[in-house]
Protein backbone atom coordinates (compact mmCIF):
# COMPACT_ATOMS: atom_id res chain seq x y z
CA UNK A 1 0.00 0.00 0.00
CA UNK A 2 3.26 2.20 0.11
CA UNK A 3 2.64 5.55 -2.59
CA UNK A 4 6.18 6.58 -3.32
CA UNK A 5 5.32 9.77 -4.39
CA UNK A 6 3.89 10.77 -0.98
CA UNK A 7 6.49 12.87 1.32
CA UNK A 8 9.20 10.47 2.70
CA UNK A 9 8.66 9.77 6.62
CA UNK A 10 11.67 8.75 9.22
CA UNK A 11 10.95 6.65 11.58
CA UNK A 12 13.98 7.38 14.52
CA UNK A 13 14.41 4.70 17.24
CA UNK A 14 17.45 5.24 20.11
CA UNK A 15 18.30 2.09 21.59
CA UNK A 16 19.99 1.30 24.54
CA UNK A 17 19.96 -2.34 26.33
CA UNK A 18 16.40 -3.19 24.84
CA UNK A 19 16.85 -6.99 24.79
CA UNK A 20 14.59 -8.82 22.42
CA UNK A 21 12.32 -5.69 22.75
CA UNK A 22 13.65 -3.75 19.73
CA UNK A 23 13.31 -6.45 17.42
CA UNK A 24 9.75 -6.72 18.44
CA UNK A 25 9.55 -2.73 17.29
CA UNK A 26 11.26 -3.18 14.35
CA UNK A 27 8.97 -6.12 13.23
CA UNK A 28 5.80 -4.01 14.33
CA UNK A 29 6.99 -1.02 12.04
CA UNK A 30 7.16 -3.71 8.51
CA UNK A 31 4.28 -5.33 9.42
CA UNK A 32 1.81 -1.96 9.77
CA UNK A 33 -0.16 -0.88 6.67
CA UNK A 34 0.21 2.99 5.80
CA UNK A 35 -0.03 5.09 2.12
CA UNK A 36 3.46 6.81 3.14
CA UNK A 37 6.80 5.49 2.53
CA UNK A 38 9.02 5.68 4.86
CA UNK A 39 12.37 4.66 6.59
CA UNK A 40 13.38 3.50 9.75
CA UNK A 41 16.92 4.83 11.24
CA UNK A 42 17.98 2.50 14.48
CA UNK A 43 20.35 4.81 16.76
CA UNK A 44 22.55 2.32 18.73
CA UNK A 45 23.21 4.45 21.72
CA UNK A 46 26.22 2.12 22.79
CA UNK A 47 24.31 -0.71 23.99
CA UNK A 48 25.97 -3.61 25.57
CA UNK A 49 23.40 -6.07 25.35
CA UNK A 50 24.19 -6.77 21.48
CA UNK A 51 20.15 -6.26 21.43
CA UNK A 52 20.95 -4.57 17.91
CA UNK A 53 23.04 -7.52 16.26
CA UNK A 54 19.88 -9.09 14.56
CA UNK A 55 20.47 -5.76 11.96
CA UNK A 56 23.35 -6.83 10.30
CA UNK A 57 21.60 -10.37 9.43
CA UNK A 58 19.02 -11.81 6.81
CA UNK A 59 16.14 -10.63 6.00
CA UNK A 60 16.93 -7.28 8.46
CA UNK A 61 20.17 -6.88 6.38
CA UNK A 62 18.13 -6.95 2.84
CA UNK A 63 16.07 -3.73 3.84
CA UNK A 64 16.40 -0.78 1.75
CA UNK A 65 14.42 1.22 4.45
CA UNK A 66 16.69 0.57 7.57
CA UNK A 67 19.48 1.93 8.56
CA UNK A 68 21.61 1.10 11.53
CA UNK A 69 23.33 4.29 13.13
CA UNK A 70 26.13 4.06 15.83
CA UNK A 71 26.55 6.36 18.80
CA UNK A 72 28.63 6.65 21.76
CA UNK A 73 26.21 6.89 24.83
CA UNK A 74 25.30 10.50 23.76
CA UNK A 75 21.79 10.05 25.49
CA UNK A 76 17.80 9.98 24.34
CA UNK A 77 18.04 13.41 23.55
CA UNK A 78 21.49 13.60 21.21
CA UNK A 79 20.66 9.95 19.73
CA UNK A 80 17.41 11.23 18.58
CA UNK A 81 19.00 14.26 16.63
CA UNK A 82 21.68 12.29 15.28
CA UNK A 83 18.99 9.89 14.02
CA UNK A 84 17.15 12.69 12.77
CA UNK A 85 20.34 13.99 10.95
CA UNK A 86 20.73 11.14 9.00
CA UNK A 87 17.33 11.47 8.20
CA UNK A 88 15.69 12.00 4.77
CA UNK A 89 11.76 12.53 5.46
CA UNK A 90 9.63 15.39 5.67
CA UNK A 91 8.28 14.56 8.72
CA UNK A 92 10.02 12.84 11.54
CA UNK A 93 8.61 10.33 13.83
CA UNK A 94 10.46 9.39 17.04
CA UNK A 95 9.79 6.28 18.76
CA UNK A 96 10.79 4.23 22.32
CA UNK A 97 12.09 0.53 21.06
CA UNK A 98 9.54 -1.40 23.03
CA UNK A 99 6.74 -0.03 21.26
CA UNK A 100 3.92 -2.39 19.12
CA UNK A 101 1.78 -0.09 16.26
CA UNK A 102 -1.44 -0.29 15.14
CA UNK A 103 -2.57 0.18 10.81
CA UNK A 104 -2.17 3.86 9.74
CA UNK A 105 -0.59 5.22 12.72
CA UNK A 106 1.93 7.26 10.31
CA UNK A 107 -1.18 8.63 8.46
CA UNK A 108 -3.51 9.61 11.36
CA UNK A 109 -0.34 11.18 12.73
CA UNK A 110 0.71 13.44 9.60
CA UNK A 111 -2.83 14.22 8.71
CA UNK A 112 -2.89 17.31 11.40
CA UNK A 113 0.45 18.41 10.76
CA UNK A 114 -0.35 18.24 6.92
CA UNK A 115 -3.53 19.93 7.26
CA UNK A 116 -1.55 22.80 9.42
CA UNK A 117 -3.17 21.89 12.86
CA UNK A 118 -0.62 20.76 14.52
CA UNK A 119 3.26 21.06 14.12
CA UNK A 120 3.62 17.67 16.24
CA UNK A 121 1.56 14.91 16.90
CA UNK A 122 1.21 11.70 19.50
CA UNK A 123 -1.28 8.71 19.49
CA UNK A 124 -3.06 7.03 22.31
CA UNK A 125 0.03 5.31 24.26
CA UNK A 126 -1.15 2.42 26.39
CA UNK A 127 0.38 -0.28 28.54
CA UNK A 128 0.67 -3.28 26.67
CA UNK A 129 -0.55 -4.75 30.01
CA UNK A 130 -3.46 -2.46 29.62
CA UNK A 131 -4.42 -2.04 25.97
CA UNK A 132 -7.72 -0.46 26.65
CA UNK A 133 -6.44 2.50 28.83
CA UNK A 134 -3.94 4.90 26.81
CA UNK A 135 -2.53 8.46 27.82
CA UNK A 136 -2.71 11.28 25.53
CA UNK A 137 0.06 13.24 25.56
CA UNK A 138 1.23 14.50 29.18
CA UNK A 139 1.06 17.56 31.15
CA UNK A 140 2.81 18.92 34.32
CA UNK A 141 2.22 19.16 37.90
CA UNK A 142 3.60 21.45 40.63
CA UNK A 143 6.58 19.51 40.72
CA UNK A 144 7.13 19.29 37.08
CA UNK A 145 6.41 15.34 36.76
CA UNK A 146 4.64 14.37 33.62
CA UNK A 147 1.06 13.35 34.40
CA UNK A 148 -1.26 11.80 31.36
CA UNK A 149 -4.05 13.32 29.55
CA UNK A 150 -6.77 10.27 30.03
CA UNK A 151 -10.31 12.03 28.33
CA UNK A 152 -9.20 13.04 25.36
CA UNK A 153 -11.99 11.51 22.32
CA UNK A 154 -10.45 14.78 19.45
CA UNK A 155 -7.45 16.45 18.08
CA UNK A 156 -6.72 18.40 20.84
CA UNK A 157 -3.74 20.58 22.39
CA UNK A 158 -1.56 19.39 25.20
CA UNK A 159 1.37 20.64 27.04
CA UNK A 160 4.26 17.75 26.47
CA UNK A 161 4.93 16.04 23.36
CA UNK A 162 5.73 12.33 24.34
CA UNK A 163 9.15 11.55 22.68
CA UNK A 164 8.21 7.92 23.19
CA UNK A 165 6.25 8.20 19.69
CA UNK A 166 5.60 11.73 18.84
CA UNK A 167 6.03 12.73 14.93
CA UNK A 168 7.18 16.08 14.39
CA UNK A 169 7.48 18.58 10.62
CA UNK A 170 11.34 18.19 9.30
CA UNK A 171 11.12 22.00 9.26
CA UNK A 172 9.89 22.93 12.37
CA UNK A 173 12.22 20.32 14.33
CA UNK A 174 15.09 21.72 12.78
CA UNK A 175 13.96 25.38 13.07
CA UNK A 176 14.03 24.85 16.69
CA UNK A 177 17.33 23.25 17.42
CA UNK A 178 15.96 19.71 17.81
CA UNK A 179 16.07 17.79 21.18
CA UNK A 180 17.95 19.77 23.82
CA UNK A 181 22.05 19.15 22.71
CA UNK A 182 23.27 20.16 25.72
CA UNK A 183 21.06 17.71 27.63
CA UNK A 184 22.86 15.10 29.91
CA UNK A 185 21.22 11.18 30.12
CA UNK A 186 17.62 10.19 30.20
CA UNK A 187 15.77 12.52 31.33
CA UNK A 188 12.94 16.04 30.61
CA UNK A 189 14.07 15.91 26.69
CA UNK A 190 10.53 15.25 25.30
CA UNK A 191 9.52 18.10 28.03
CA UNK A 192 12.24 20.69 26.90
CA UNK A 193 11.23 20.41 23.22
CA UNK A 194 7.56 20.50 23.86
CA UNK A 195 8.06 23.60 26.13
CA UNK A 196 10.23 25.02 23.14
CA UNK A 197 7.41 24.43 20.10
CA UNK A 198 4.69 25.98 22.34
CA UNK A 199 7.19 29.00 22.96
CA UNK A 200 7.95 29.79 19.99
CA UNK A 201 4.44 29.50 18.43
CA UNK A 202 4.23 25.54 17.07
CA UNK A 203 1.32 23.42 18.11
CA UNK A 204 0.97 20.11 19.60
CA UNK A 205 -1.52 17.82 19.05
CA UNK A 206 -2.59 14.73 20.74
CA UNK A 207 -4.17 12.60 17.79
CA UNK A 208 -6.88 9.95 19.69
CA UNK A 209 -7.97 7.74 17.27
CA UNK A 210 -4.64 5.52 16.41
CA UNK A 211 -2.86 4.43 19.55
CA UNK A 212 0.47 2.39 20.12
CA UNK A 213 1.05 -0.02 23.27
CA UNK A 214 4.33 0.49 25.18
CA UNK A 215 6.65 -1.93 27.21
CA UNK A 216 6.41 -0.07 30.32
CA UNK A 217 9.31 -1.62 32.88
CA UNK A 218 9.97 -1.00 36.74
CA UNK A 219 13.21 0.24 35.82
CA UNK A 220 15.37 1.58 32.25
CA UNK A 221 17.84 -1.26 31.69
CA UNK A 222 20.78 1.78 31.70
CA UNK A 223 21.70 3.33 34.45
CA UNK A 224 19.96 6.66 34.90
CA UNK A 225 22.18 8.88 36.83
CA UNK A 226 19.97 11.28 39.61
CA UNK A 227 21.82 14.34 39.03
CA UNK A 228 21.48 14.80 35.33
CA UNK A 229 18.18 14.23 35.54
CA UNK A 230 18.23 17.53 37.74
CA UNK A 231 20.91 19.11 35.33
CA UNK A 232 18.89 18.61 32.55
CA UNK A 233 15.46 20.11 34.47
CA UNK A 234 17.79 23.05 35.27
CA UNK A 235 19.34 23.67 31.84
CA UNK A 236 15.55 23.59 30.58
CA UNK A 237 14.81 26.46 33.06
CA UNK A 238 17.40 28.75 32.30
CA UNK A 239 16.21 28.26 28.94
CA UNK A 240 12.78 28.96 29.38
CA UNK A 241 11.89 30.09 32.45
CA UNK A 242 11.58 33.37 34.55
CA UNK A 243 13.89 33.96 37.41
CA UNK A 244 10.62 32.90 39.52
CA UNK A 245 10.57 29.84 37.67
CA UNK A 246 14.26 28.83 38.09
CA UNK A 247 14.21 29.35 41.85
CA UNK A 248 11.83 27.00 42.08
CA UNK A 249 13.59 24.28 39.73
CA UNK A 250 16.45 24.64 42.28
CA UNK A 251 14.35 24.07 45.09
CA UNK A 252 13.18 20.81 43.75
CA UNK A 253 16.51 20.15 43.51
CA UNK A 254 17.21 21.36 47.08
CA UNK A 255 19.81 23.33 49.28
CA UNK A 256 22.48 20.54 49.49
CA UNK A 257 22.26 20.07 45.25
CA UNK A 258 21.69 22.80 43.81
CA UNK A 259 24.70 24.84 44.10
CA UNK A 260 27.07 22.50 42.44
CA UNK A 261 24.30 21.54 39.82
CA UNK A 262 23.63 25.37 38.54
CA UNK A 263 27.66 25.99 38.34
CA UNK A 264 27.44 22.69 35.51
CA UNK A 265 24.48 24.07 34.10
CA UNK A 266 25.85 28.26 33.80
CA UNK A 267 29.25 26.33 32.51
CA UNK A 268 27.41 25.31 29.39
CA UNK A 269 26.76 28.32 27.63
CA UNK A 270 22.73 27.72 28.58
CA UNK A 271 22.93 31.74 29.34
CA UNK A 272 23.78 32.59 25.63
CA UNK A 273 20.75 29.63 24.27
CA UNK A 274 18.28 31.88 27.34
CA UNK A 275 18.95 34.93 24.99
CA UNK A 276 18.54 33.27 21.90
CA UNK A 277 15.22 31.52 22.82
CA UNK A 278 14.10 34.86 24.89
CA UNK A 279 14.52 36.48 21.41
CA UNK A 280 12.82 33.91 18.96
CA UNK A 281 9.83 33.22 21.25
CA UNK A 282 6.18 34.17 20.28
CA UNK A 283 4.79 34.03 23.89
CA UNK A 284 6.05 33.19 27.61
CA UNK A 285 6.64 30.85 29.81
CA UNK A 286 3.70 32.32 31.97
CA UNK A 287 1.53 31.96 28.82
CA UNK A 288 2.69 28.50 28.71
CA UNK A 289 1.79 27.04 31.99
CA UNK A 290 -1.52 29.31 32.32
CA UNK A 291 -2.34 28.19 28.84
CA UNK A 292 -2.17 24.53 30.22
CA UNK A 293 -3.23 24.98 33.66
CA UNK A 294 0.28 23.74 35.15
CA UNK A 295 0.39 24.91 39.06
CA UNK A 296 4.11 25.77 38.57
Amino acid sequence: MLNFNMPLVSLIIPVKNEGIHIQNTINSVFQVKTNYSFETIVVNDASTDGCCDFLSQSPYADLPRLKLIRSNGVGPANARNIGARHSLGQYLIFCDAHLFFEDFLIDHLLKPIKDGLANGTTPGIADTKSPNFPGYGMTLNEHLRVEWYTNINTLAPIAVLPAGCCAISRNVFFNIGGFDTGFKGWGFEDIEISIKMWLFGYKCYAQPVVKVLHVFRKSPPYHVIPDNIHFNMLRMAYSHFNEERIYKCKSLIGSHKHSKINESVLASEVLKQRKNYFSRRKYSDEWYMNTFNIPF
